[in-house]
């Protein structure tokens, strides 16, 4: 029976970490480039007891465990702004900026310009171009971004903004709300940059919020099995007491 409530405590412990991905799937649901996250799950085997004396072998006991967060990297629907400064991705491909950890990749293209003209995310992290970040001097006029990414203002072309791709999508690791890190970047092939829109979530909301009540319910009924078990326990510690 404690073999029981370890399989029931483990089962808990991944549906807690799924409410808690869930729910931070659906506060995110407004949050541009955003992607969806949910859990990785893996069956872990306790190793059989073994000893000369016994007459059968042990059964083995499956537990569950969390692996990994999996991210839905699918792109999001696109939002019209009208936004100089707002620009998406249309298809694969992720924006370059630098971030005090490092160069970090994002696919939220809300930029911004700070107070000394260089282009920024709103988190204040440079936008990086194909000669680093973008600086605009002071009555450059008006900013355009052409489909493969090219800066240009009243003075001419500015520079070109670092699109990247991976040959490994899979294995960007999560670093904030919409940065990524990832190794070996690749200039993404044939980019498609947007002016004036933005990439919102690609979170479900209706999908995310029927499965946290499936996930409450499951962590509801588990629960209820584990006191079952626990009273099993206790009544059968009663009737050898009274054996005894």
């Amino acid at each position: 029976m404690e073999n029981a409530q370890l399989v029931g405590l483990s089962r808990q412990i991944v549906l807690r970490r799924e409410l808690d991905l869930i729910a931070n799937n659906v506060a995110n649901v407004g949050t541009n480039g955003f992607k969806a996250q949910s859990l990785l799950l893996k069956e872990e085997r306790m190793r059989p007891a073994a000893d000369l004396d016994f007459r059968t072998t042990d059964r083995p006991i499956s537990f569950v465990l969390d692996d990994a967060n999996r991210y839905d990297l699918s792109a999001g629907q696109m939002m019209t702004t009208g936004n100089d400064l707002d620009v998406a991705v249309d298809g694969k491909g992720w924006f370059a900026v630098q971030t005090a950890g490092g160069e970090r990749y994002t696919r939220n293209g809300s930029f911004a310009l700070s107070p000394d003209g260089t282009l920024v995310t709103r988190n204040g992290d440079p936008v990086l171009t194909d000669g680093g970040p973008l600086v605009l001097q002071a009555g450059e006029g008006r900013l355009t971004i052409a489909a493969d990414g090219t800066i240009s203002t009243s003075q001419g072309v500015r520079g070109k903004l670092r699109v990247v791709e991976f040959a490994d999508a899979g294995a960007l690791k999560k670093v904030g709300e919409t940065l990524f890190e990832g190794t070996n970047p690749q200039p993404a092939a044939l980019p498609r940059v947007v002016q004036g829109q933005l990439e919102k979530s690609n979170v479900r909301a209706v999908e995310q919020i029927s499965r946290l009540i499936e996930v409450g319910r499951s962590y509801e009924q588990v629960s209820s099995w584990m006191a079952k078990s626990d009273e099993m326990r206790r009544d059968a510690i009663d009737k050898l007491a009274q054996t005894a």
